[in-house]
């Protein structure tokens, strides 16, 4: 593809460079001057924070109780490989100020839809609120036992009043602050602070060098899976812990939304949504724009392109990384022997969050046991109500930019802050209702259903984002070839996982409501 000639003024993109299908074509503007990485930290913290409540406190713990480390390396691999696929994410953002789904669009109009319905679907569950509500039932009731198929079952009471209690107080907070950036940026830093500072302050207590060994070991295993007949587990577990070693799903795409209200590289020429009760409502451009071919552009993308890339590894990787080993470690230490056996009386906690429990009551066992088992299942609390307010935000906002960009471009009545504060409601009011739903108030049970379906949305935009990065940018700005091999091995280690789940998982179970149904 042809560099683009080098001119002035506000000319329309070509076709050639950048299409736009049914969406209006982009004009030309010169890039922002860069600022410092430090300056951009932000963005980063808040996919962090969204990585904590699924994949990192639940999810790969929980794994490391069934199975041990064996499967930690897919863990480790699952996290570098999102890195690199938000910062495909913020690529297209960087150089258009668009999010990433918008450029979907410009392909064709179907992703609109596609994209809205797989946005919306696999995050209506909401296990997040669930399980920091089932956290405060056992903090404030206790947790009397049952013994179901000779395994321990915790009951927790007023599970779903607590999750829905949950929902509407995060819709609160989003509804109260006047820039919705601002106020989701300011707790998700606040927060994921002090609980990388918690986990760190239980880990240095708890910690054994054999389980550091042991996960060490589970690291290098490459290839190595549980034993899915006699350890528990299922292929849609592990999907899903693939799909949240991170933050997983569409809220990776997120990350194009979060870049833009902070003001990242063209997105500085973007609003940002406000308040409709407290806010004020700011102009915002529907569709993004480019940058000429020009020495002084050039030089511009390279220190923001290499400024993002210094953020995104510090505020992401590093985080990610941390808060699963740390979490894993602290899992394993408190539940596992040294001879790499579970404890006398651990087996039986294997229900649902469950095993949560189980390391509060080993907590106790240490100094400062009590303090240290409070700390720790407020530091749940925190982790799972943070990760609820960033997802029902990250949806919220990228459905709101699909219907206006793609339906509603045209309409003043249906700005931006409108459409995101009914979507961000309407989820609350869906996640309530499935709440309600008899069985349907488990946690784990959301998430591995949440996490499972999101593994598939990822295979499916890792093949988009190659097309448009690699294909649709132009020379000067496109990915480079080694980055366009992770991301065809992004593609074939979500969709293989994907592929598997279906055959093995949800076909069979779907085969089974069918014939139940018939006969």
């Amino acid at each position: 593809m042809a560099d683009v000639a080098e001119t002035s003024g506000n000319e329309t993109v070509p076709d050639s460079v950048i299409p736009h299908g049914k969406l209006p074509p982009m004009q030309f503007r010169d890039l922002p001057s860069p600022v410092s990485w430090t300056k951009m930290v932000g963005p980063s913290i808040m996919l962090a924070g969204l990585a904590l409540g699924s994949g990192e406190f639940i999810l790969w713990p929980y794994i490391t109780y069934k199975a041990g480390f064996v499967f930690f390396w897919a863990c480790m691999l699952g996290v570098v490989t999102q890195y690199f696929l938000n910062m495909e994410i913020e690529r297209w953002t960087l150089a258009t100020g668009e999010s990433a789904i918008t450029g979907f669009c410009r392909l064709s109009i179907v992703w609109a839809w596609v994209m809205l319905a797989l946005n919306i679907i696999p995050w209506a569950w909401p296990g997040w609120a669930t399980g920091a509500g089932q956290i405060v039932s056992w903090m404030v009731w206790g947790a009397s036992e049952q013994m179901v198929d000779g395994a321990t079952v915790l009951q927790a009471q007023h599970v779903h009043v607590l999750g829905i209690a949950s929902l509407v107080l995060v819709g609160i907070v989003l509804t109260a602050g006047p820039v919705v950036y601002n106020t989701v940026e300011k707790i998700q830093t606040i927060l994921v602070s002090s609980i990388l500072v918690l986990v760190t302050i239980i880990a240095i207590c708890v910690v054994r060098q054999d389980a550091l060994v042991a996960m060490l070991s589970g690291i290098a295993n490459i290839g190595g899976l549980p034993d899915l007949d006699t350890g528990g587990l299922s292929l849609v577990t592990l999907l899903g812990a693939l799909a949240f070693a991170g933050a997983g799903g569409t809220t990776n795409l997120g990350q194009s939304n979060f870049i833009n209200d902070k003001g990242y590289g063209m997105g500085q020429y973007i609003g940002r949504i406000t308040s409709p009760v407290t806010g004020q409502e700011e102009a915002i451009g529907q569709v993004g724009f480019h940058f000429h071919n020009t020495p002084e552009n050039r030089s511009r993308w390279k220190q923001w392109w290499s400024a993002a890339n210094t953020e995104h590894f510090f505020s992401f990787f590093v985080t990610c990384v941390a808060c699963l080993c740390l979490m894993s470690l602290i899992t394993y230490s408190l539940l596992y022997d040294a001879d790499g056996q579970l404890k006398s009386g651990m087996d039986g906690f294997g229900g649902g969050m469950d095993f949560i429990w189980a390391q509060s009551i080993m907590l106790e066992s240490h100094a400062w046991g009590r303090v240290l088992s409070s700390g720790f299942l407020l530091m749940g609390i925190a982790i799972l109500m943070t990760t609820e307010l960033g997802v029902l935000d990250t949806i919220a906002r990228i459905s709101t930019d699909i219907v206006k960009v793609n339906f509603l471009s045209d309409n003043p009545r249906w700005t931006l802050s409108r459409l995101y504060y009914c979507f961000l409601w309407g989820e609350i009011v869906l996640g309530s209702v499935i709440l309600l739903i008899p069985n349907f108030d488990k946690p784990l049970l959301l998430l591995k259903t949440s996490a499972a379906m999101n593994g598939g949305v990822m295979f499916i935009y890792s093949a988009l984002l190659i097309y448009m990065n690699r294909k649709i940018l132009p020379r000067h700005i496109r990915m480079t070839w080694w980055r366009l091999l992770i991301l065809v091995w992004s593609c074939g280690f979500f969709g293989y996982f994907s592929v598997q789940a279906l055959r093995f998982e949800v076909l069979p179970v779907m085969h089974g409501w069918w014939s139940r149904l018939v006969t």
